[in-house]
């Protein structure tokens, strides 16, 4: 059979739904690694701000321009999601209120949802937000105490919304750089 004739044959529709991962945690948590890992496992579309923010030399700093890259790749997973296609969400979602807005708009496309709550002492996110030095000005350990203090952890009531949870503290890395 040739390469033309193959591209003829139809293509058989992936009968699984599609999945949206939610991927809460705050900077150093492990969230991006943890997203890069299940994007090949799944496979899913990731979304992650930082890059697109970096890419596009966006202060990391600016609030404004992450929200409408955010809003854009919602969007875009939106649709992802329509076609059949999973979908991770690695921004941190801090606030019950955003997470639950993803999990129904999913919901109402038909598609599973998951919420993923990665976690690590102080210490460590601190530690690994240095150790990575993606900031232009780097973060301080009163903005890592600060947003501990602004996260909405995901409790007993809201996890059982999901159709899948998994929290996870990392607080080690292996010598490659992945977290355990």
């Amino acid at each position: 059979m040739t390469d033309d004739q193959r591209r003829l044959l139809p293509v058989q529709p992936d009968t699984r739904s599609p999945t949206l991962v939610i991927i809460c945690g705050l900077p150093g948590s492990g969230k991006t690694t943890h997203a890069r890992s299940l994007e090949e496992e799944m496979p899913a579309v990731r979304f992650c701000p930082d890059e697109w923010m970096q890419a596009l030399r966006i202060s990391l700093h600016d609030e404004v321009r992450r929200d409408d890259i955010e809003q854009l790749q919602w969007t875009l997973a939106r649709r992802l999601l329509e076609l059949g296609q999973s979908v991770l969400i690695e921004w941190g979602t801090w606030g019950r209120s955003e997470r639950d807005r993803l999990r129904q708009e999913a919901r109402g496309i038909g598609a599973r949802v998951e919420l993923h709550y990665l976690t690590a002492p102080t210490d460590v996110l601190f530690d690994r937000v240095q150790r990575r030095g993606m900031e232009e000005v780097p973060i301080t350990r009163q903005e890592v105490d600060a947003w501990e203090a602004l996260i909405d952890i995901p409790a007993q009531d809201e996890m059982m919304l999901f159709d899948d949870v998994l929290t996870a503290t990392f607080v080690d890395e292996t010598p490659d750089g992945r977290t355990t």
